[in-house]
């Protein structure tokens, strides 16, 4: 009898534990994006193409053409993805300090 006890409040224990472990982990997450600022954008893209000329060379080298030709899509699709962004954000800044400047 004391076995069957001591087991059910256990297990009673690790389900309560268990239930409230993913909401406390979920709350620790604040910053969404780490590439928030129109420079660490543009930066990023520079990264990526440099990665996409590496990885298509390196492909190249050893003779996979398609897998290179695969990669270097990969990572120019980043880049552009990357810059597009930044450009964004920067046309979208830029517009609107000349919104502001404008008004009589």
């Amino acid at each position: 009898m004391k076995y069957s006890i001591t087991r059910l409040a256990l297990t009673m224990a690790a389900l309560v534990v268990f239930a409230c472990e993913p909401s406390l982990a979920l709350t620790r997450q604040t910053n969404t994006n780490r590439n928030s600022s129109i420079k660490s954008e543009m930066k990023q893209s520079g990264k990526e193409v440099k990665e996409a000329g590496k990885s298509l060379g390196g492909n190249m080298k050893r003779g996979r053409v398609a897998r290179g030709g695969k990669n270097f899509g990969k990572h120019m699709y980043r880049a552009g993805k990357h810059f597009g962004k930044g450009s964004g954000k920067a046309a979208k800044k830029t517009g609107t300090a000349v919104k502001k400047a404008a008004k009589p």
